[in-house]
């Protein structure tokens, strides 16, 4: 074809890195944790039964109109007033900007969406490709593999890209649940955690999101990703600190619904600790890249106060990597790890 004058000037080629979480609503009230939480309950990646229709009905005239003022009065709770946001977005905005400074590469431009709510996977990547973007990394925050976390990722940003002509080659982060580096920055940041507590632990919960025991025997293999972190995590923990490591313990929180889920359940541990005679309980949640609803006002909070309701007589919760130097210099990693 002949060329034409025209033709709008490209920009030099780049590498765009999308960093994904699952998502945060825009504000506490009805409206906009109604929105998102349509959004979140309607992906089929999430909520495999029952049947479409029938989970149809139940979301819109059962969930959504209690739901929301529930879910909008745990997130009042933890929510960042001076910025109002949630934490969630505005660890994840730290992480991606922290990331960026760290790698001091202008040819590699690092953005950050959220799988449901805003900024959008669409958005986000039609900025990077409006931006000269011609390599795309999607690096979904989720160490460990789950059809309901990183599959539906996939899916939306695949969905995301059905609509370019010009489209960018693409590479998909792996799953990191056993890499060297995560859990040397899990095992560093939870180290100097312990060491600050007063009295060592009895036990050192690690809380994992649950997904029902259907996801697991169809094939997902979230179950044993966990399982390998959490041994990962103790070995080296005994290599930091000795005789001092507390055992850890492998547990899943955030169940949801009738149905069976992974198990032990994080709560129904916390009850039955003390009775046991574990009275000292540290808990950390290593599955989340950032801290956000289900580690700040789920575990802090109200395991808490499920564990001394019960008996406990020290609780402490140890904070996600976030954006400290050992997440920010994993998160790095895996970037270098898969430019091409």
């Amino acid at each position: 074809m002949p060329q034409n004058d025209t033709h709008p000037p490209l920009p030099s080629p780049k590498t765009g890195v999308l960093m994904v979480n699952l998502g945060t609503p825009d504000g506490t009230d009805y409206w906009n944790m109604r929105r998102y939480l349509k959004e979140f309950l309607s992906d089929r990646r999430v909520i495999e039964s029952p049947p479409k229709w029938l989970w149809q009905l139940i979301l819109f005239f059962f969930i959504l109109t209690t739901r929301p003022q529930k879910s909008g009065a745990a997130y009042r709770k933890i929510w960042n007033n001076k910025l109002g946001e949630s934490p969630l977005r505005t660890i994840t905005r730290a992480q991606a900007k922290e990331t960026s400074k760290l790698l001091k590469n202008k040819n590699i431009l690092i953005s950050w969406g959220m799988r449901y709510g805003s900024p959008s996977i669409k958005n986000e990547l039609e900025k990077l490709i409006q931006s000269g973007c011609n390599r795309l990394i999607l690096l979904p925050l989720y160490p460990q593999y789950c059809a309901a976390t990183t599959a539906t990722v996939c899916d939306k940003t695949f969905d995301a890209l059905k609509s370019i002509r010009w489209q960018p080659s693409l590479r998909v982060v792996p799953p990191y649940y056993d890499h060297p580096a995560y859990i040397e920055a899990l095992a560093k940041t939870l180290a100097k955690d312990l060491k600050k507590l007063k009295k060592k632990p009895d036990v050192l919960i690690t809380s994992f999101h649950g997904i029902p025991k259907d996801y697991f025997t169809k094939g997902d293999p979230y179950h044993c990703h966990c399982a390998k972190t959490k041994r990962l995590l103790e070995q080296e923990l005994k290599n930091i600190l000795g005789q001092s490591c507390p055992p850890l313990q492998l547990t899943f929180q955030s169940r949801f619904g009738p149905a069976e889920w992974l198990q032990p359940y994080t709560d129904k541990t916390l009850e039955e600790l003390p009775k046991k005679g574990m009275k000292n309980v540290a808990i950390c949640t290593p599955g989340f890249a950032a801290d956000c609803l289900e580690t700040l006002e789920e575990i802090a909070m109200e395991g808490e106060e499920i564990f001394m309701e019960n008996g406990g007589e020290t609780y402490t919760y140890l904070p996600c990597l976030n954006d400290t130097k050992e997440g920010v210099k994993l998160l790095e990693t895996l970037v270098k790890e898969n430019l091409f």
